[in-house]
């Protein structure tokens, strides 16, 4: 079967796939490998591109990246390279053997184990660094495990990399807030070499609107920890339409009492939100209600308060206004705020490592921060991204804490 998709590659010489996939995956290489026989080699060369490609052949947004801008889809289907990657990729993670290495002696603290964290983990252990691999909670993964549900993202292959990552001689520190009882200036003082901040952004962002503490009002970065632990009722508002609202609507539609609904509300025009459309269109089948240009405006123990808002396309983009004219109320037993995430933890608040007007850690683009040997990546720099450019930012920094550690 992956042979004949690899065959439908056209192995073009400026391959619009590979230069629209953040970490530059060589598909035509590893189409041609496949069609070769050569699967396992091919898998070597996915995996040495990007340590976490089992993960992103599932959860990629493959319409914006690699599908999207397939040459063959100008005319007919794209090829579905994701699908040769997900075989080769997790066929490879679950036989994987760790090559014989040298270690150099020289230790790095990574801090946070998420999709940076791990990459990163991974790719110094490979150079020949001691890696020792804090978290905050007490299993690997991060947003992985936390923030994407396992009907998308097979917990399996997650919880893979943690026998990956021994083998390597990571040693991992679960439960382990950086900023409180251990700070960075302890770390140095230990020994380590450099340290490489990757904490994400778990603080979910408020609305500022009126009823936002009440008991039905929960952060959906919140709600994806534990889904289990809530109870929502029959009618569930999803208030946003990014990735992380997408997810709780498609967690929440799964446990809401019989005969009731999940409405997502945003103040977009439906081109316009940010979601996956892939994911969109699998929320749409099983159910799920999307209410475009609608503004919340209260929230409310029995529903959200909403005003329209009316969209003009100009020159210069779209201008969006509220109607005060019209609003109307949706009913919600349980309310649902999805409106991105942004910095949070012990490490940020205690650090003298420079930040953002956001709070994020400024960085340059290779991962320096303002402190010497602290690097960091993933979206404590940039603010939530996908999985796939938190990889592509750690393989740049990881190039650049070796250099670091080399010269100092």
């Amino acid at each position: 079967m992956i042979q004949q998709m690899a065959a439908r590659c056209l192995k073009c010489k400026v391959p619009q796939c590979r230069k629209h996939c953040p970490v530059s995956t060589p598909i035509p290489d590893v189409t041609r490998l496949v069609e070769e026989g050569k699967e396992q080699e091919a898998a070597q060369i996915l995996f040495a591109n990007n340590p976490l490609s089992a993960v992103c052949s599932i959860v990629c947004p493959h319409e914006r990246n690699c599908f999207g801008h397939c040459v063959l889809g100008k005319k007919s289907e794209p090829v579905d390279f994701f699908k040769i990657e997900q075989f080769l990729s997790w066929t490879f993670l679950k036989t994987y053997e760790p090559p014989v290495m040298e270690k150099n002696g020289a230790r790095i603290a990574v801090i946070g184990s998420g999709p940076a964290g791990i990459t990163m983990s991974i790719l110094l252990s490979l150079m020949g660094y001691r890696v020792t691999l804090m978290e905050a909670r007490d299993r690997i993964g991060g947003v992985l495990r936390y923030g994407i549900p396992g009907f998308r993202l097979p917990r399996e292959i997650v919880d893979r990399y943690d026998p990956i990552l021994r083998q390597l001689g990571v040693q991992f520190k679960p439960n382990t807030f950086i900023g409180s009882s251990i700070t960075l200036d302890d770390m140095f003082i230990d020994g380590y070499k450099a340290v490489f901040i990757a904490v994400g952004t778990a603080k979910p962002n408020k609305l500022g609107l009126l009823g936002e503490t009440l008991g039905n009002v929960y952060y959906a970065i919140d709600y994806l920890k534990s889904p289990e632990a809530y109870r929502l009722g029959r009618n569930v508002v999803v208030v946003g339409a990014g990735n992380v609202a997408l997810d709780a609507a498609r967690i929440a539609v799964r446990s809401i009492e019989p005969g009731g609904a999940v409405t997502v509300i945003n103040n977009l025009l439906e081109e316009e939100i940010f979601g996956n459309r892939q994911e969109i269109d699998d929320a749409v089948r099983e159910g799920i209600q999307f209410v475009h240009l609608l503004q919340a405006l209260k929230l409310e123990e029995d529903g959200v308060k909403c005003v329209a808002v009316r969209a003009e396309k100009t020159e210069s983009g779209t201008v969006y206004e509220e109607d005060f004219s019209r609003t109307q109320k949706i009913p919600a037993d349980s309310i649902i705020v999805a409106i991105g995430q942004g910095p949070q933890g012990a490490v940020m608040a205690d650090s003298n490592v420079s930040k953002t007007h956001r709070g994020l850690v400024a960085a340059d683009e290779n991962g320096h921060t303002s402190s010497p040997g602290v690097f960091a990546a993933g979206d404590i720099v940039t603010g939530p991204k996908t999985v796939v450019e938190a990889v592509a930012f750690a393989k740049k920094v990881a190039l650049e804490i070796d250099r670091y550690c080399r010269e100092n």
